[in-house]
């Protein structure tokens, strides 16, 4: 049995379905992200994990024990908002023995755990001050260790990271990454931010439209979506409508050019349409490397994202975009060139649904 299950779990809102079906097993250490867009279902389904909310249908189980209709109080879990949610009016070491003072434990044994918090979160000698005086992620280290004193067999974060700058939220999801495995706590970590599921996770949980779209480790999420949302959603994609050529060989052909794929496609047919998806980065120019698949295009526009280079060649009506590597002694091509872009047959993922359109 796992260490926290969600069974059949859903949630309705009046007629607003706000999560159907869930099925989620999480094993005992593991960190788990729920990754989708706004109003996906996964806030509601960790509020639920909470017992913030009461699922319509479902139950709960953590550690062989049904906890669907417990009250939060009586759950062993800890959650982190996205909002911090500290006293205001009570310092740095208040507000971590906040809930061991309301459990009534005793001083001696309080006093000893918020040292060993503040240790944790890199944090000693802050005991004295307040809210208003630390940044934004010292704020959220003091949530952290305020959601880990009463010592939770499962910790929820909230989006925890939104509300911080850019370099604050990838240094502070690292030492967020660092503590859950030091105390191998089972983790659920709600965002939107794809790179930040995928930097700290073990296992996915796409969602979109109140379900789950796809689950497993971040490789394989990104790698092999399984459908056309996740392949989407998480990372920059090339997209576009195929026509099956010779399902045999794999062979597919879109805007008059003809493509290979390592992916089965035996209970297709010559002429039905699927949708392919490479990623940028799959993509290289045929005058370096050539591949399996060669595409002929011209270069529309390149951009400079700092490490990455990304050019943007037209084939067709469509637009595809290839990554490379900065480099500052290559030789890129002029806008408007023509040139020849190449990657694996591996490269040419074969999805499940269908796009109605063919714009990337």
């Amino acid at each position: 049995m796992a260490f926290l299950e969600i069974n059949n779990v859903s949630k309705s809102f009046g007629k607003t379905v706000a999560v159907k079906d869930f099925n989620l097993k999480v094993e005992k250490g593991e960190l788990v992200s729920f990754l989708g867009p706004s109003g996906c279902g996964k806030t509601t389904t960790l509020r639920m994990v909470a017992g913030f909310e009461v699922p319509s249908s479902g139950e709960i189980i953590i550690d062989g024990k049904d906890v669907t209709y417990e009250p939060p109080n009586r759950r062993p879990v800890g959650m982190v908002f996205q909002s911090y949610a500290l006293f205001p009016n009570m310092n740095v070491a208040a507000n971590i023995g906040f809930g061991l003072k309301i459990a009534k434990r005793p001083q001696e044994e309080i006093n000893q755990r918020v040292t060993e918090m503040l240790e944790l979160i890199h944090m000693p000698g802050y005991g004295n001050r307040y809210p208003h005086q630390l940044s934004g992620g010292q704020q959220q280290r003091v949530a952290l260790a305020r959601a880990l004193a009463m010592h939770p067999q499962v910790l929820l974060l909230d989006e925890p990271l939104s509300a911080l700058d850019a370099k604050i939220r990838v240094s502070l999801r690292g030492e967020i990454r660092a503590i859950q495995r030091e105390l191998g706590i089972t983790t659920v970590y709600v965002t939107h931010d794809q790179e930040e599921a995928l930097s700290i996770s073990d296992r996915v949980v796409v969602m979109n439209n109140a379900q789950i779209e796809q689950i497993g480790p971040p490789f394989e999420i990104y790698n092999f979506p399984q459908t056309e949302f996740v392949a989407q959603f998480v990372g920059t994609l090339n997209a576009v409508n195929a026509e099956v050529v010779d399902p045999k060989a794999k062979i597919l052909k879109f805007e008059g050019q003809q493509v290979q794929t390592a992916f089965s496609l035996d209970k297709l047919h010559p002429g039905d349409k699927v949708m392919i998806a490479i990623r940028p980065e799959r993509l290289s120019f045929a005058s370096q490397e050539r591949k399996a698949n060669i595409l002929k295009g011209k270069v529309q526009n390149i951009t400079f994202l700092g490490a990455i280079v990304r050019i943007q060649v037209g084939i067709g009506s469509i637009s595809f975009y290839m990554d490379t590597f900065n480099n500052p002694y290559l030789a890129l091509p002029k806008i408007g060139e023509e040139v020849e872009i190449t990657c694996s047959a591996e490269a040419v993922l074969a999805l499940k649904e269908r796009r109605e359109s063919q714009e990337v």
